[in-house]
């Protein structure tokens, strides 16, 4: 540690740029082991039905050992019940937040737009068409979370879904409320993977196409395994948070964005980017401030965990900080510096964008308007977070004309049809094209 820093229990690993690796703390926590255990409680899902589920949700802890008989499904009426007993500043920060949600989506909705092009004989194009039913995954550790159940559940909602599931063990009041503003259709109180496998092969509740929302690394095995049987959002990592600063920046505001994303989990973890602290002296005072909140922050242990595998760099210029971001991806990507908009522009690789000091990365988490389920681990270099493209099937048609002016078009399409066909071997092809020649002399 430099003069210029203060002896502290807490210091970031510092490196240089060319050391960084964007995926030195990547490890896949889908190791083999997770993956089988994962693989047999899906066979014992399928095979078994609601006895197997009954019987693993007591394993591990979605219900007590005594259950003679799998929950019931929670229904709006339950919902409407949560909703009534709680108090009005809870129920007036989910509305709100349910309000700016909605709205986001529904924006993206009406932003996709039918395709209709005309081709020789007739028209061809796409239309969006909504899933029939989606299932809605919200973790709950200590603290069942509100705001998965809002991103997820609204997103859905605006996408078209008809039926929308939430999957949570144990919800709590609070979460069963923020589903009577969603809208959701009901909810299964069983967790981990083996509510992934239910809802994927319709077990205690119908069958889903699509299954989407963060998880564990059970629930994130369990959506890799069953990809195909049902569609999915991501396989989401541990959070991460990239943030790049310069000297004008109150140290403050960087340590209380960092421990945001650090007190999820051990595995979580930060990256600072700093822009001419050539000494050091910014450096040393974000880690002074990180020790002092971590002093009275509850979720400090966790914090400290994740710590340990954060990392700082320090670069000359803007456009090394930017070099490093496109290549790090990260799913948070905050912006603490003065000079945003020039630098904003030539961000190209990244989850959720948060631009300039106002921009608190947290308020995304709690329902600014975009999703806050966004690709970890590098992932954003060529996947978007959770909307409503993910609810969204995009089905494309060939309209033949019955009769048609474009006689010599549909002949040159038939020839083209017919060469390319053969320049494959599949004569079959080539036939079936010919074979519409008879119908334009007859219409002709």
């Amino acid at each position: 540690m430099s003069s210029t820093q203060p002896i502290s229990r807490v210091a970031l690993t510092k490196l240089r740029p060319e050391e960084v690796d964007p995926f030195r703390k990547r490890a896949d926590p889908l190791t083999p082991e997770t993956l089988a255990d994962v693989a047999a409680i899906i066979a014992r899902v399928r095979d078994g039905r609601e006895e197997a589920l009954l019987t693993i949700a007591k394993q591990l802890g979605d219900v007590p050992p005594s259950t003679i008989a799998l929950p019931a499904l929670l229904t709006p009426s339950d919902f409407s019940d949560a909703m009534a007993n709680l108090d009005a500043e809870a129920r007036t920060a989910i509305a709100a937040a349910a309000s700016r949600i909605r709205t986001f989506a529904q924006a993206q909705r009406q932003s996709l737009h039918d395709v209709n092009l005309p081709v020789p004989g007739g028209h061809v194009g796409h239309r969006s068409t909504p899933v029939e039913r989606a299932a809605c995954y919200v973790p709950a550790g200590q603290y069942p979370l509100v705001s998965t159940a809002l991103m997820t559940i609204l997103t859905a909602k605006a996408a078209g879904v008809r039926e929308v599931f939430a999957l949570c063990p144990r919800p709590s009041q609070a979460l069963l409320a923020a589903c009577a503003i969603a809208g959701a259709d009901a909810l299964l109180p069983i967790g981990g993977a083996q509510a992934i496998a239910a809802a994927a092969h319709g077990v205690a509740i119908r069958r889903c196409d699509v299954v989407v929302g963060p998880g564990n690394r059970y629930v994130t095995a369990a959506k890799k395994l069953l990809t195909g049987t049902i569609g999915i959002d991501m396989l989401a990592g541990p959070s991460e948070v990239l943030i790049i600063a310069d000297l004008a920046t109150d140290p403050k505001l960087i340590a209380a964005d960092m421990l945001a994303q650090l007190e999820h989990d051990g595995d979580a973890s930060a990256m600072l980017v700093r822009i001419g602290d050539t000494d050091g002296v910014l450096l040393a005072q974000v880690e002074a401030e990180l020790e002092r909140q971590l002093a009275t922050l509850p979720t400090a242990p966790t914090a400290r965990t994740a710590l340990a595998g954060s990392f700082t760099v320090g670069v000359c210029r803007p456009a090394e900080a930017v070099a490093l971001a496109n290549v790090h991806s990260p799913a948070h990507l905050q912006l603490l510096i003065a000079d945003c908009q020039s630098v904003v522009p030539l961000l190209t690789s990244y989850g959720g964008l948060f631009v300039g000091p106002g921009a608190a990365e947290v308020f995304g988490d709690y329902g600014i308007g975009p999703n806050h389920t966004l690709p970890t681990s590098g992932s954003a270099r060529f996947a978007s977070g959770l909307s409503v493209l993910h609810f969204l099937r995009f089905q494309t048609y060939y309209r033949a004309h019955a009769a048609s002016a474009e006689t010599g078009a549909i002949e040159d399409l038939i020839r083209q049809t017919a060469t390319l066909a053969r320049l494959e071997g599949l004569e079959g092809h080539a036939r079936a094209a010919e074979s519409r020649i008879r119908s334009i002399s007859a219409t002709g």
